[in-house]
């Protein structure tokens, strides 16, 4: 990097302030600029107006430092002495010059009401304070940044527009000014929080409705897949909002987000109005539903609120109008995932050979969600084993496809790898709807017994004692 020119405009004034601007073109010069000062550079035989004019006019001279006290600012406003025809100089270039990152001022003396001396021609620009002590180093990092043409805020490169706006076939459900306004109101605690968050998961799930596919065009696993990629962006955004209410208070957060989910599965269905309809074509809203409520759960037990977890699982979800399954009625928490027929559809119609496209996509997912993996899979291994403790009904099996990703996870989950503590297992053990690690030992044996009630895809099975870390649970104080 070359050493920029500077050259300093200022007063004589005071045999102290003139020794106060030797002691700045020193610090400056000691800080790599070439400062040209008249105390070094003007000498006897020298035409100080002609050194005047080619400082502030030479292109060589990148940087022009006026140095305003009282006697400057009132002799460039009267045009008297050296510095009134400076000022000549330097107001001619300044309001004629297109660029106008040559000249700085720098002041140096403030008046009885602590206003700035500036001169008229400069009063409504930008300068730098260096008449304060205690500001003083800051403010030479300023004027240093200036010198160089290094700010401290620099603009960042312009990306490209969002491609839901290249594309107005893009589906959005309209709720990003509701998130943002429940979010504020949820971390600084407003008054209203508990309405804005009511007001955005309402529309949130009013306007799910965008993405039901309403014209059958081409292949319906095509049509399913682009649904849910296109939902993703909603997706984070309604994490933000659960985040938020789970991290800077309850506000009826577990009550509220169970009411939410129960208000999507109508999804599952046909909507009255429908008279025709293909049992798969709402496949992408049942991935939808049981990504959000895995998401869901996976918060409340990374924030270690396992009684809202608990009230995720336990209690049932109202089905007060659903064609599908009729009306009035409460289904458990495993009704939440539905097997999907048109992914594995997909799966054999392009011979993609994949163990299970969904497991695929929470996977891949994750990866904006801003919640690692590990975390989805570790709700979905509460979920199999709550309903393998609770569940007598075989139907009410939950089947955890995320967990054909575990070959890579090893040992306990995080929550019951922290369950070794006898104390933290007793707030956990609730959550899997048993009181004692011995269910969960009879269940692992029921597993050695019978193999095959372990999920299992092709030759990849889950291990749920190791899963669990059960020979640590509760084996400390």
């Amino acid at each position: 990097m070359s050493a920029p020119k500077l050259f300093v405009s200022y007063s004589w004034s005071t045999p102290d302030h003139q020794q106060w601007v030797i002691d700045l073109a020193t610090e400056l010069r000691q800080s790599g600029v070439e400062v040209i000062l008249d105390k070094w550079d003007l000498r006897e035989g020298h035409d100080a107006a002609v050194f005047m004019e080619k400082m502030v006019t030479d292109a060589a001279i990148t940087k022009v430092m006026i140095v305003s006290d009282r006697a400057y600012a009132a002799k460039a406003d009267d045009r008297k002495g050296g510095v009134g025809t400076e000022t000549q100089i330097i107001s001619r270039e300044v309001y004629e010059r297109t660029s106008q990152k040559k000249f700085v001022l720098v002041v140096a003396e403030r008046d009885s009401d602590g206003k700035p001396y500036l001169p008229t021609y400069y009063k409504s620009r930008i300068y730098i304070d260096l008449s304060e002590s205690d500001k003083y180093s800051e403010n030479f990092e300023r004027l240093l940044r200036w010198v160089f043409d290094k700010p401290l805020y620099v603009k960042p490169e312009l990306g490209a527009p969002p491609s839901f706006l290249a594309d107005s076939s893009t589906t959005t459900l309209g709720t990003s000014v509701l998130a943002k306004r429940a979010i504020d109101a949820i971390k600084n605690d407003k008054g209203y929080a508990r309405g804005t968050v009511d007001e955005y998961l309402s529309t949130y799930s009013r306007n799910l409705e965008r993405f039901r596919i309403t014209e059958k065009v081409g292949e319906l696993d095509d049509q399913i897949l682009a649904a849910i990629e296109a939902f993703t962006p909603s997706r984070d955004e309604l994490l933000q909002v659960i985040g938020a209410l789970i991290q800077y208070g309850s506000h009826g957060s577990v009550n509220t987000l169970h009411r939410f989910i129960e208000s999507l599965l109508p999804y599952y269905s046909r909507p009255e109005q429908q008279t025709s309809w293909n049992k798969h074509e709402f496949d992408h809203f049942k991935y939808i539903v049981h990504e959000l409520f895995l998401y869901s759960l996976a918060l409340f037990v990374r924030h270690e609120d396992y009684d809202a977890a608990n009230y995720l699982l336990t209690t049932p979800y109202y089905l007060d109008h659903n064609a599908g399954r009729g009306r009035g009625t409460s289904v458990s928490f495993t009704s939440i995932r539905e097997y999907l027929e048109s992914l594995a559809h997909r799966n054999k119609r392009l011979n993609l050979r994949r163990l299970s496209l969904r497991a695929d996509l929470l996977e891949q997912h994750s990866k904006s969600s801003g919640i690692p993996f590990r975390y989805v899979m570790q709700a979905d291994f509460i979920c199999f084993m709550r309903a393998e403790l609770t569940e007598a009904n075989d139907d009410d099996r939950w089947w955890p496809e995320t967990l054909l990703k575990a070959e890579r996870h090893y040992g306990a989950f995080e929550v019951f790898a922290r369950a070794a503590s006898k104390a933290y297992l007793a707030k956990v053990l609730p959550m899997l709807g048993i009181a004692e690690v011995k269910a969960l030992k009879d269940k692992l044996g029921s597993y050695a017994a019978d193999p095959r009630s372990i999920p299992r895809w092709d030759c990849k099975s889950v291990n749920p004692g190791a899963l669990l870390g059960i020979d640590q649970l509760g084996t400390k104080a």
